[in-house]
């Protein structure tokens, strides 16, 4: 296997997992926001300031994956 076809293979294999575990990781801080907003309905404010600040982080680490993805196709 050459590397052409390694990165025509690996690049969206790659970016498809990515995409599945930040799915994962935004599902998961949503709902425990959602669970703690339940129990303490009066730091609504601080829970969703904080729930969007790690739910950015997590899609940076999605985007960079992206454009790296798009950088390595860009090589085939």
């Amino acid at each position: 296997m050459d590397v052409q076809t390694a990165i025509a293979l690996g690049a969206p294999l790659g970016l498809a997992l990515t995409a599945f575990a930040s799915a994962l990781a935004l599902g998961k801080a949503v709902a425990a926001a959602m669970d703690a907003t339940a129990r303490q309905p009066e730091a609504a404010t601080k829970i969703l300031v904080n729930m969007m600040a790690g739910c950015a982080l997590i899609e940076a680490l999605t985007l960079y994956a992206l454009v790296f993805g798009f950088s390595l196709l860009g090589k085939l």
